[in-house]
């Protein structure tokens, strides 16, 4: 039986290590880059991960839905990624630890509340 308490704790460990990352998402009203209440609640809590560990980038990853205007709904992607990135430095992220990217517009079935959303991810350099 003692001989299982270190083979627990190894299988336990390695569980933890092969995690994959936590993504918070923000999510907009349609057409809009405005962050709401409930966005700067995520936007604070990535931010206080994100100063706990000092090390590791933030990968901020905008989205929109694909209407009849291609250029414009681009544009409302970045516009959701600078927004956040934005409250991320005011929040205290260093602007050099923040990767942003915006997604080209999409209108997978199903997602139209999802392509309103930027997704937040703490990752290891």
């Amino acid at each position: 039986m003692r001989r299982l308490i270190p083979v627990a704790g190894l299988c336990l460990l390695s569980a933890c290590a092969t995690q994959a990352p936590r993504k918070y998402v923000v999510f907009f009203a349609n057409q809009s880059a405005t962050l709401d209440d409930a966005a700067n609640a995520v936007i604070a809590q990535v931010a206080d991960k994100a100063r706990a560990h000092p090390s590791r980038i933030v990968k901020v990853e905008g989205y929109a839905a694909a209407g009849s205007n291609l250029s414009a709904d681009a544009l409302l992607a970045i516009d959701r990624a600078k927004a956040v990135t934005a409250k991320l430095f005011e929040d205290g992220v260093a602007g050099d630890r923040i990767l942003q990217t915006p997604r080209a517009p999409s209108n997978a079935e199903g997602m139209e509340v999802g392509a309103r959303r930027v997704e937040i991810e703490i990752t290891s350099p």
